[in-house]
């Protein structure tokens, strides 16, 4: 479902992804893991067409990201890190302009507004400002808006930040159950290790760019040489605590950049 072949991504001098391969297949859930700063956002970034490789290959769904973007568009969805709901709409509103902006027939898109509220167990508060939901709800919505329009793949970026155990469960078992029921494929990062030992079915490790370690959660632990995935990624990626993404600067620049030239 997606291949990622000899991928490298320069900002000026700042190599933040340094010839990276690996695969994820079909209905696979699968941890992209990785210190501050270590390549994962850049990466997604790539995969979702919001930035062009420097050099190597992305495909998802047969299609190249760079050279058919719209396909590669419309064969995911993403579930962002920091909320983007709008507040001031109601549940239901927020999936309904969702899907009028995939272009879906009128019908299809509100039978499949009703069955993703239901769920993600929001069917009784569709009408409800999204502003007056807790943060987990508003998480919940967000899933069920980004798998609207049937997409093969799903996004999470750290999708579970900030939330309390029962509600995180409760996340996983929805994505579990779709996952198992429609096939979908989920992408997803997290600094919870736990997390990711308990749901992906393989993991690849990104620090400084390359990809440190690769496989099922069991083969990454037996790697280090430990019997947790939490020692394991210490052990992989250093005891040094970690800043924000090195080269952030020079990256919204070069992004800036790359939309003027769109926008010309």
């Amino acid at each position: 479902m997606i291949k990622v072949h000899n991928l490298t991504k320069k900002f000026g001098k700042l190599v933040a992804v340094n010839d990276i391969s690996f695969n994820v297949n079909k209905g696979e859930i699968f941890a992209f893991l990785g210190p501050n700063g270590a390549g994962k956002s850049t990466t997604i970034k790539i995969l979702t067409t919001l930035l062009h490789p420097t050099s190597g290959t992305v495909t998802l769904d047969g299609h190249d990201a760079v050279h058919h973007p719209d396909e590669v568009r419309r064969s995911f969805g993403i579930v962002f890190q920091d909320p983007s709901v709008d507040d001031e709409l109601t549940a239901w509103e927020n999936m309904e302009f969702h899907g009028v902006l995939y272009g879906m027939p009128t019908k299809v898109r509100r039978e499949r507004i009703d069955q993703l509220l239901t769920f993600v167990e929001l069917s009784d508060r569709k009408d409800s400002l999204v502003k007056e939901f807790s943060g987990g709800m508003k998480r919940r919505l967000e899933i069920a808006r980004g798998l609207l329009h049937h997409p093969k793949v799903i996004f999470l970026d750290e999708p579970t930040l900030g939330l309390d155990p029962q509600t995180r469960n409760h996340m996983w078992s929805y994505l579990k159950n779709l996952n198992q029921q429609e096939g979908t494929t989920v992408f997803f990062t997290t600094h919870y290790m736990e997390e990711a030992d308990r749901v992906a079915d393989k993991v690849a490790v990104i620090d400084h760019g390359k990809i440190v370690a690769q496989g099922t959660t069991d083969e990454i632990k037996q790697q280090a040489g430990v019997d947790n995935l939490e020692e394991a990624f210490i052990k992989l990626t250093g005891h040094a605590i970690r800043t924000e993404e090195v080269g952030a600067v020079d990256r919204l620049r070069a992004q800036s950049q790359m939309w003027r030239g769109r926008r010309k």
